[in-house]
Order: structure tokens, then sequence, then C-alpha cells
């Protein structure tokens, strides 16, 4: 018998009989039995396998699903891992929640230097703004690589993997608002877009995780305005908006570098008073 830590987060305990049905879909014929068993920490999935096809089930889940580290000595410089983003509104830094619970839980810290680099072409803009600017909210899911894993400080340090920076890039190139939905099924979502005849508004639903997803909204359809709409229907989701038009318009980064700049005094020439004159 093999115990496994999934790479889900779960919002509620519902949500565990969706993820039940889910892995059976995934394993399909195999010979093996797959059984949900709880969580750990009260969001990471546990399950265990068992059966002629253990370790051949084992690599496809690893494949489709991921699981989480769980101890800070299997974590390796320069891996790639998946986690979820927290405490998305303090410190100076980006902290993602990648499963490591042992010899106690550690999140990854993603450093502000980084992220305006990497986000804000370098410019000095705040963790809280930038943020905003992408849609980083608590709970999205984000691919990281590591950097530096201390086991005496108990400290990861990470960087966005260059494909998540891209995915970033390919969403603000778009020129298409995105309506993040945090801790909703497909299935939940589909029914809610129906409900709520917006299929025409939502053009593409894009899944980040199992219960993460962006809606693709199309040209010209406000993001904002649907949080209301798809929010009467899912009441225990989370929205957040990603608008390219903010991160391309110079006039808004303009005014998050400086708020309280004054406009510099024009400088007069002279000659030219000299000719009026």
């Amino acid at each position: 018998m093999t115990s496994l830590t999934l790479l889900i987060r779960i919002y509620n305990s519902h949500q565990l009989r969706q993820i039940d049905k889910t892995l059976g879909a995934i394993l399909g014929e195999l010979n093996v039995d797959a059984t949900v068993t709880g969580t750990l920490a009260g969001r990471w999935v546990e399950m265990e396998l068992s059966g002629e096809d253990e370790s051949i089930a084992t690599n496809l889940l690893a494949r489709e699903v991921g699981f989480c580290p769980t101890n800070l000595l299997s974590i390796k410089k320069f891996s790639n891992l998946k986690g979820y983003a927290v405490e998305t509104g303090k410190g100076e830094e980006l902290t993602v929640d990648i499963g490591v619970f042992q010899p106690k839980p550690v999140h990854a810290a993603v450093s502000l230097g980084h992220l305006q680099k990497h986000l804000a072409d370098g410019k000095k803009l705040p963790l809280k703004k930038i943020f905003e600017l992408w849609g980083i909210t608590e709970n999205l899911p984000l691919n990281l690589k590591i950097i530096n894993a201390d086991t005496e400080e108990n400290k990861i340090e990470a960087e966005l993997q260059t494909t998540q920076i891209n995915h970033f890039n390919s969403w603000r190139d778009s020129l298409l608002d995105r309506l993040l939905v945090i801790g909703a099924s497909l299935y939940e979502i589909n029914a809610a877009i129906e409900q709520e005849h917006l299929s025409r508004d939502i053009i593409d639903i894009e899944q980040l995780g199992m219960f993460e997803f962006a809606l693709v909204c199309k040209l010209g359809t406000d993001a904002a305005g649907l949080i209301s709409r798809m929010g009467r229907r899912l009441r225990k989701a989370k929205f957040t908006v990603f608008n390219p038009k903010k991160i391309l318009s110079p006039t808004e980064t303009t005014l998050t570098l400086n708020p309280t700049a004054q406009p510099k005094p024009q400088k007069t020439d002279p000659t030219k008073s000299a000719d009026k004159e």
C-alpha cells in the first residue's frame, strides 16, 4: 500500500467526493484500489493506493495531479514545483505553500525584487500593486523554481518559473479580461455560466488547478462586471480580476510609481523670450 499527499487543495469537505470521481477517471481500467482518506493540515488531499498496478497508478497521478514534497529535505535546488499563493496582502515577498510540513510547515518565498523585474518591467512597484495588476490572490496556483532550500534555517527561496512568467505575459498580450474563480469545480462554474446566460461573455475556461479556474472574457467584456452574477451562483467561491489594460496603461503605471508627484516646472528658452520682445 502507498500513501500519497496530492498537490490538490480543497475548500470544503464536499469536494473530496468530486476528487474521488476525478481520480477514478484518471486511473481508468488500472487494477488498483484508490481511496481518498482525508486531508492534511485541513487542505491537502491524502489518499492510499493498493493493487497490482500500484506503481503505474502512482506514476500516472504524479504526471496528471502531482504530489506534495512534504519534507524540506526532499526539496532540491533548481527543482520546479507547483504551489498556492498565501498571504498576498502583507509583507515584502510573495509566499507560496508548496506542501512542506516536516520537520515543520515551511512556505517558499519569492522576493519583491524578482517580481518587480519580471512583472513590473523593473519598476519599483509595491508588492500589493503587482498582485492587483496580475490578479495574484490567495490560493492562486503558481509554478516555481527553487533557488535555495536551507534545512538549518527552515527557509525556501524561489522565483517564478519562466513558464509561469510567459503564461502571465500571454494573458496580458491577449488583451482579454479574465475572471479568476477560486474554490469551485468545473461543473459548478459551467452551471453558473448557463444559469446566468453568460456563454457569450465567457469564451473559454482555463483550468489552473482542481478547483481554480480563469474564465476568459470576450473582447470588450469587463470581468469585474461578472462577479455579482457569478457570485450569486457560486457563493463559497472567491473572485479576482485580471485586466490587461491596467498593466499596459502607462498612465496607470505612472500614478502607481509616484502618486504624490507634482509636475515639474517647464524650463523657458531665454532666446525665444527675447524674440517675442
